[in-house]
């Protein structure tokens, strides 16, 4: 099949990709040579929520180059695919399209029927990003594609697995062996979903905010001397305060203080610390009073110096509250709402007081401190009212007008990513992984080597945040997801299971009434973890069965919640109360109903995707795995995560070496966002250059430590390359070379010699740049070869020799180096390989199963490479100075060797013919220079070229002068930047090193044109 006159990418990209996938040829363990090592690599799993953006498409592509080199290089290889179930973002999109529908909510229909409706969401648009990924090329192995929540209760057909089977067993076994608790903590709240998110799931926007100053009385109307000094200890302000300043962005929070705190040398405040303020809002019959305490978080030098300390909704003030024992009071709901539950205002107020005196009050979760006039507000609202009360008070400070001092600026605020909402640090019953018991080994294993982080900049961001490490908290209070597989029941023998008289010692007929009353007082609960609800009951059977009949002898039963448990409960006892059998009385459970973070999940990919905890033959096959490659946002939220979790489940490592790339930014450097409008699709980069030259686009950028700067203008440049090998190949197929013997040549002509050492030079380069990760010179090498090399210089030498004594030779090494040409780029350029590969000769696999190539230096001719290095640099030596000096294309000049040794006289003897065709030049003669000629060097010899009757010297003189005018004024401007002490101060690194680039290609430019001037002048 003859080649089309273009490459339409389109077409081709779309036949390729389903020959590959109806061969199957990504398969694990495809092309695998006998006895190979392997070599596996897992995605990092995208939502199934998700679309390729960029940063997938610069991930998925280093991958897939990683991938395609090691199997056409006959090892066994394993991409592994698949999908994270993405908690929060799924819940969203069915729940927005319910509503959409006007169909009832989630709460509405139940949580059974709501999972079905996520499930056929999934089924029917959950593999967006698989299509995409591969149109991107990735040869990933689909047969096997994974999913986190596989084999969940209540999967349809088709989405078996044992994913979830997976994650159940090691929440069980990490719980039982003590890595895993419930407990009471901050976490970042998200009012809309009512749930915890991670870090990652909060987004920082800077944004305009207000911050209020007010005034905390101290108790008793007590005053104090307050100074403030300069530097040099001079005071600058005395004066008597009975009260201490504070500063805050969110007074609503103000109601739960529980300190104020200074920092310990803060001189300004040593005389009240230890004294007791007063919040300044609330009722004033039930004002109450805080301590002033020392802490080392308080900046002095940051507003008044003075901090108010809300434990239980700020994480850097529970950091505080925890280290000074101040009590944790929470003021809002799940919705961010000023809580209505608890005791009254009153009886809340009397119990923080006795606290803020240094008495014991035990649990404060009933302590509700928001003054009932402002429960069930917003937050917002509530805020408002806040103000206003304290502003009405007089206990704001003032400004110089007397007006309350309210300042505005910009402020960090945590919005949720997915809700668009702002987050609220909350204090929340959740699960916790106790990491710092299993922290260390990850740690180890990158300091001993057994996993390598490159670059090497980054294991300090997992080293710090490894070592400094937080309780995780893997729990979500929403219904897709790993519902944790913890069951509860009453504890019927608690010492809080009594009547809200005191009386305890309860017979099940006393309990029935009291309950039938609604005066039962909240009993205890007793908990165990199981896989599965038939496992855990045998647990409840033996917890009953060491108390007294008749509740020994129920039967244990789940019910939805713990309401629908008292329920239960109560009509067993009536049943027995009625007919005196025991066996009628039940004992019923209900199961914890969050679910497992995502982050937990997919911390087990490795293992979990190759099918654990059974030994299966994949698992023995390419466990560890060897390359990761992440971006660095995630080095702690996911890599250290997988460290932590798989070293602790199983020992051994996850992966070899973690390979971090940069951040995809915008051509100008800024970072991608939809606010900025500078999002960049790949998808549509693809419809309209293909996708070999936007993968060819990423990996040339994609230098280690560096951001890649991306427009379409570069996708555009790098689809010219392709257009250039394609072209290339059609000279090469029109002329006949494809009917040449296939076989590795043996050259006798100086330019065949020589195209085979380039060959192998870029070969052993390519090499060592995916060896060494440095994607990016593997890229740039491989356009200098082709493009440079091969399309520029071989097949323009090559031309007049098709038809002389070594047309045959010729016609075979041309053959030979085009499909070397191709066979390395395609790891990089999978399609437009795949295609000329096919089209080139009737092959017996296609270039996906190709055999990489594995000759090297045996091939360099050193004479052969002497010499045509000599005549390329003659030849752009000639094209410089006859552009530089205004030489019309089609003039032929003459040239004239002045001086030459007998190794240059050799190469320009054997090549002359090729030297008068690139260059447009006459036969060379021996001469002397003159005037009217310009001179041009080569390695040991020089020439002269007459120009003087095919220029108009001062036409060209004036034209040299202009434009050395501009260039030396764009370099003084340059210049005058650098020299510029803010632009260094300021400027990103970046900037800094184009500016410099910049300017030293405006300095070569100037030398060049001051030469030609000279030499112009000498006329």
């Amino acid at each position: 099949m003859s080649m089309d006159k273009i490459f339409d990418a389109a077409t081709v990209e779309a036949r390729i990709a389903a020959e590959w996938d109806k061969r199957q040829a990504f398969a694990a363990g495809a092309n695998a040579k006998p006895g190979a090592p392997g070599f596996s690599v897992v995605i990092p799993p995208p939502n199934v929520t998700g679309s390729l953006h960029i940063g997938h498409a610069l991930n998925n592509t280093l991958q897939d180059i990683l991938v395609r080199w090691h199997r056409m290089r006959g090892f066994d290889t394993l991409w592994q695919p698949g999908q994270d179930h993405a908690g929060i973002a799924t819940q969203m999109v069915v729940e927005r399209q319910m509503a959409e529908a006007q169909e009832p909510g989630r709460r509405e229909i139940g949580r059974e029927e709501f999972l079905r409706k996520v499930w056929a969401w999934k089924r029917e648009s959950g593999g967006t990003i698989t299509g995409q990924l591969q149109r991107l090329g990735a040869s990933l192995d689909w047969s096997r594609n994974a999913f986190t929540m596989s084999g969940a209760p209540g999967a349809p057909e088709g989405e078996g697995g044992n994913f979830h089977d997976a994650v159940i067993r090691v929440f069980v076994d990490m719980h039982d062996k003590g890595l895993i608790y419930r407990g009471k903590r901050l976490v970042n709240w998200d009012p809309r979903f009512e749930t915890a998110i991670s870090d990652l799931e909060v987004e920082n926007r800077e944004v305009d905010g207000q911050m209020w100053h007010f005034k905390y009385p101290l108790a008793g109307g007590e005053t104090y001397e307050y100074v403030e000094r300069d530097a040099d200890g001079n005071v600058t302000l005395r004066e008597t305060r009975d009260y201490i300043s504070i500063a805050t962005t969110r007074p609503e929070t103000m109601l739960g203080d529980g300190a104020v705190a200074v920092h310990p040398g803060d001189a300004r405040y040593a005389p009240i610390v230890g004294k007791l303020c007063e919040i300044p809002v609330g009722p004033k019959e039930h004002r109450r009073l805080i301590p002033i305490i020392t802490d080392d978080y308080p900046d002095p030098d940051f507003g008044s110096g003075a901090v108010k300390i809300t434990g239980a909704h700020d994480f850097n003030d529970y950091g505080v509250a925890q280290r000074n024992g101040i009590p944790l009071y929470a003021l809002m709901d799940g919705q961010a709402r000023m809580r209505e539950d608890g005791l009254s205002y009153a009886e809340s107020a009397a119990i923080a007081t006795a606290a803020a005196r240094g008495e014991d009050v035990g649990d404060v979760s009933a302590v509700n401190l928001v003054p009932e006039d402002l429960r069930g507000l917003d937050r917002y609202e509530a805020r408002e009212r806040v103000v206003e009360a304290i502003n009405a008070e007089g206990l704001a400070v003032t400004d110089a007008e007397g007006s309350p001092w309210v300042e505005r600026r910009k402020i960090m605020q945590p919005f949720g990513d997915r809700s668009g909402v702002v987050v609220e640090p909350m204090l929340t019953d959740q699960w916790f992984v106790d990491t710092a018991k299993i922290v260390q080994p990850a740690i180890d294993a990158v300091r001993t080597g057994r996993t390598r982080i490159l670059p090497e900049q980054h294991e300090k961001v997992y080293f710090h945040w490894l070592e400094n490490i937080e309780p995780w908290t893997i729990s979500r209070q929403l219904w897709w997801g790993h519902q944790i597989p913890v069951w509860y029941g009453l504890d019927l023998e608690a010492p809080d299971f009594r009547d809200d008289q005191g009386d305890d010692q309860l017979d099940p007929v006393e309990m029935l009434r009291l309950l039938n009353e609604d005066r039962l007082v909240r009993p205890g609960e007793i908990q165990h973890c199981a896989a599965s609800f038939d496992e855990v009951r045998a647990k409840f059977f033996d917890e009953l069965a060491a108390q007294p009949a008749p509740i020994a002898t129920g039967s244990v039963i789940e019910v939805e919640d713990r309401e629908a448990a008292v329920d239960a409960f109560a009509m067993g006892l009536a049943e027995y109360q009625t007919t005196g059998d025991p066996t009628r009385i039940v004992y019923p459970v209900w199961r914890d109903p969050d679910v497992l973070d995502t982050w937990f999940s997919s911390g087990l990919w490795p293992i979990g995707t190759l099918g654990w905890p059974e030994d299966t033959e994949e698992l023995r096959r390419y466990f560890p795995t060897d390359t990761l490659i992440t971006g660095f946002d995630i080095i702690f939220f996911w890599v250290a995560r997988m460290m932590m979790m798989q070293l602790a489940v199983v020992g051994e490592v996850p992966f070899r070496t973690v390979y971090v790339h940069g951040l995809v930014r915008d051509e100008k450097g800024a970072k991608m966002s939809k606010s900025k409008g500078n999002v960049i699709d790949p998808l549509d980069l693809i419809d309209q250059f293909g996708a070999d030259a936007l993968r060819f686009t990423l990996t040339s950028m994609a230098a280690m430590g560096r951001d890649p700067k991306l427009g379409p203008k570069h996708v555009e440049a790098n689809r010219n390359f392709v257009t250039k090998i394609w072209n290339a190949t059609r000279f090469a197929e029109m002329n006949g070379v494809f009917s040449a013997p296939s076989d590795q040549p043996a050259p006798q002509h100086t330019v065949n010699r020589w195209i085979m050492g380039e060959t192998a030079r870029a070969r052993l380069a390519l090499d060592e740049a995916l060896a060494g990760y440095r994607f990016n010179d593997a890229a740039q090498g491989l356009y200098a070869f082709v493009w440079g090399k091969v399309c520029d210089w071989y097949v323009e030498f090559a031309k007049p020799l098709l038809d002389g004594e070594h047309a045959d030779e010729t016609r075979a090494t041309m053959r030979w180096v085009i499909e070397q040409a191709i066979t390395m780029l395609h790891p990089i350029m999978p399609f437009v390989t795949e295609e000329i590969w096919a089209l080139t000769g009737n092959r017996s696999t296609m270039l996906v199963h190709g055999d990489w190539p594995t000759y090297g230096t045996e091939l360099i001719d050193p004479v052969a490479d002497r010499q045509m290095n000599w005549v390329i640099g003659l030849v752009e030596g000639i094209r410089s100075a006859r552009a530089q000096m205004g030489v019309p294309a089609g003039a032929k000049l003459d040239l004239i060797v002045t001086e030459a040794d007998p190794a240059a006289r050799a190469a320009l003897a054997a090549n002359a013919p090729l030297v008068e065709r690139l260059a447009r030049v006459n036969p060379p003669v021996d001469g002397a220079a003159g005037r009217g000629m310009i001179a041009v060097a080569a390695p040991g010899a020089s020439f002269a070229l007459p120009i003087g009757d095919v220029i108009d010297a001062g036409a060209e003189t004036a034209r040299l002068e202009k434009a050395l005018a501009k260039v030396e004024k764009d370099a003084a401007g340059l210049r005058g930047r650098l020299s510029n002490p803010r632009f260094a101060q300021n400027a990103d690194p970046e900037v800094i090193e184009d500016t410099r680039g910049k300017l030293a290609d405006l300095d070569e430019d100037i030398a060049r044109t001051r030469a030609a001037l000279e030499q112009l002048r000498s006329f």
